[in-house]
């Protein structure tokens, strides 16, 4: 690969075209650029696009420009039509048994109006080795915290155990990611991705590297079991001391697909670009008071990293500013985004590819979404 800069222009233009339906505006290809690459002239990207057209790009129409046929050989291809994949219709919602991957390469572009997604923090630990070790109640990445007043306590994962290679594997899975949701998104639409204060720096510009562009992250204000511990076989000699703060937050990660023309312009062709507010008074905010998963619903949906509908659906009551469109979820573990979609009268799609969570899910998502 070509270290120069005119090189490295060439790649991220063409790895983010290969992820686009047709053709990208120069806008959104100027956006890509700086965001991977840091400043860079808009002047630069304008000049090296008009230079390699068309031995490179088409222009299709003014100020948009596509990868010619020789050069998208690579582009992404549909390996598996959606008939593939093992899906089942509950209300209002979808649920594929699937790697979200391949589904998205599958799927129409511009499909949905809405992303409200909570992946594996560290992709890891939703390993079938790990999952497995899990299950066994054997650990590995997973803490299993030890019974407190006869409670048992949710097992938690263990994110200052990933080595250097495992966070290199977790940047490049959520750029591939980003490249993917652009496709399978409309302009302007909501892109909210669950992660951990401990990771969601490289989360965050992974997905900006696809092309999604950061617009800032709600706050979950939640108190969780993570952190406030003493030094390990050294608590009583240092009593007064935790290793890391109690974690009393937890970030969602807001993305958007870039709009097309002003807001007021995709609010009328695409239904996105914005989020709905709770009221005439109060705009939607990005600090919302949360607890842990109840008892009652976590025995509905024994899922490791279930999130409390409660929370869900102010997110997903939002994400949606006209109350109309499709919402995914790549994501989808116990259903539980599908759920508070239901509970909103929203239509969703969810994949999940580990069989066990999918029969979960299946079963779960009715009861969840009538609490």
């Amino acid at each position: 690969m070509d270290g120069s800069q005119p090189g490295r222009i060439r790649d991220t233009i063409t790895d983010f075209l290969k992820g686009c339906e047709d053709s990208a505006s120069v806008r959104e290809i100027e956006s890509v650029v700086t965001r991977r690459l840091g400043a860079v002239p808009a002047s630069s990207i304008r000049s090296y696009l008009g230079l390699n057209t068309p031995k490179m790009f088409e222009r299709t129409e003014r100020g948009h420009y596509r990868l010619t046929q020789s050069n998208a050989k690579n582009k992404i291809q549909t390996r598996k039509s959606l008939s593939n994949f093992e899906v089942t219709q509950i209300g209002t919602s979808k649920l594929y048994l699937g790697d979200c991957l391949e589904w998205l390469k599958a799927v129409e572009p511009r499909s949905f109006h809405a992303v409200v997604t909570d992946p594996p923090y560290g992709l890891v630990e939703y390993s079938e080795h790990e999952q497995t070790k899990l299950r066994k109640g054997k650990g590995g990445v997973w803490r299993i915290p030890p019974s407190f007043d006869g409670a048992k306590r949710a097992p938690l994962p263990r994110f200052t155990t990933l080595s250097a290679t495992d966070i290199a594997n977790m940047a490049s899975f959520f750029e591939n990611l980003g490249l993917l949701l652009f496709r399978a998104t409309v302009p302007g639409a909501n892109i909210v991705v669950a992660s951990n204060p401990l990771l969601f720096h490289c989360v965050a510009s992974s997905l900006a590297k696809g092309g999604l562009e950061p617009r800032g992250a709600i706050t979950r204000l939640v108190m969780t079991m993570r952190g406030g511990d003493r030094p390990k076989n050294a608590h009583n000699e240092f009593k007064d001391i935790s290793v890391m703060p109690r974690s009393m937050w937890e970030p969602w990660l807001i993305f958007r697909r870039p709009l097309e023309g002003r807001t007021q312009d995709n609010l009328r062709k695409w239904g996105t670009g914005g989020f709905k507010r709770p009221s005439d008074e109060r705009p939607f905010g990005d600090v919302i008071k949360s607890h842990p998963t109840s008892k009652a619903e976590r025995q509905i949906a024994p899922h490791p990293s279930l999130k409390p509908q409660a929370f869900l659906r102010e997110i997903v009551q939002a994400v949606l500013p006209l109350g109309k469109g499709t919402i995914l979820d790549p994501f989808a573990g116990s259903g539980s985004t599908l759920a508070a979609a239901i509970a909103c009268d929203y239509h969703c799609v969810g994949i999940e590819k580990d069989r066990t969570y999918f029969d979960m899910a299946a079963d779960a998502i009715p009861m969840l979404s009538k609490l």
